[in-house]
Parts: C-alpha cells; structure tokens; sequence
C-alpha cells in the first residue's frame, strides 16, 4: 500500500474527500495528517478516521524536525491540501516530485504569496473573469510555481459573489482531487 501524507491548515474538506476515497481503494491510504494549526478542523477529522497526526510550528518546519517525523514514514505522496506555510525546500529535496498542491485557481493566473482560498475568489470576481477553476502542481521553492499536473476550468458569469464562486471550485476539487493522486500513486 502506498502512503499519503496530507499537510493542511484549516477544516480539511479536501483531507476528508481524499481519506474517503483511499478507503476504497487497495492502491494506497492516508497514514498522517500533518497541521500548522492546532486549532484546525483536520486535526479532528484524523482522529475520526484514526489516522495519526502531527502539530507543528514554523520553527519545526523549517529545522528538519517534520522532515525527520516524514523520514520515519517514508511517504509516496505528500498532498498540501489547503496548507498555507511556504513549504521547506529541504522537503522538497528530499520528496522530489513527490509533494503535490492543490490551488483554487487557473495558475499561473491568481497565484503567489498571498493567494489561497477567499482572498483568490474576490481577485476573480473584481476582475470579472468568465472562468475559474482548480489547478494541481508540483511543489518547488516558489508559491505555486511547480509544473502543472492537472487543471480544470469552470464557466462563472452566472456567479456574483466570491462565495458562488468558491462552492463552484470547492466541487471540482472534491471530485478531480482523489482522481489525480490516485493516477499519479498509480505512476
């Protein structure tokens, strides 16, 4: 079994649809959630599904003490999945092209320190943009800048709010996110 390690910061919606998914599936599963929050929703969701987690802060992060806790786990896969810290390129050394990113948007458009979550939907709302979408990338040294694994548009001239336009990425997430791991733990 291949194993997925999931970094993220806030509820886990994302987290969630991916466990689900590798529930099912004789290919891999999620073996740890990973948080910079210890507040964060995801960390719940991990002991629902008894999946061990790990808290950390900036320092732990970027001093090689999570890359030791993923030395120990050995991950095929490690998925940010709305994890909003910079990520280490000591990690991205050691996992190379094995750290992946989902961002809620058409990159390189809407990317960059800064853009994640509402604050992409209202920069495509004031720019009254007809589509948006999602795009899956390798994770390099630079905010959404690694090479694209996958991308999906969606038409919103019908939307008026960021909020309508965040449900409509929210859906092409959970339903190409889980797809695109598995193609990619598949090799």
């Amino acid at each position: 079994m291949k194993k997925i390690v999931i970094f993220a910061s806030g509820t886990g919606s994302n987290a969630e649809k991916i466990i689900l998914h590798f529930k099912k599936s004789n290919l891999g599963n999620v073996v740890a959630i990973f948080s910079n929050n210890p507040r964060a929703k995801v960390l719940q969701l991990a002991e629902n599904h008894a999946i061990s987690s790990v808290v950390f802060n900036k320092g732990e992060l970027n001093d090689g003490v999570v890359l030791k806790v993923l030395n120990e786990i050995q991950p095929d896969l490690i998925v940010l999945a709305g994890f909003l810290w910079k990520f280490p390129a000591s990690i991205i050394q050691q996992y190379p092209n094995k750290v992946i990113n989902i961002h809620p948007a058409l990159l390189p458009k809407y990317g960059g320190k800064g853009m994640y979550g509402m604050h992409v939907h209202q920069a495509v709302l004031e720019n009254k943009e007809v589509e948006t979408g999602i795009t899956i990338h390798y994770v390099n040294e630079n905010y959404d800048e690694g090479a694209f694994i996958f991308q999906k548009a969606v038409a919103i001239e019908d939307c008026t709010t960021s909020e309508q336009i965040a449900e409509k990425v929210h859906q092409l997430e959970h339903e190409f996110f889980s797809v695109v791991i598995e193609r990619l733990l598949e090799g």
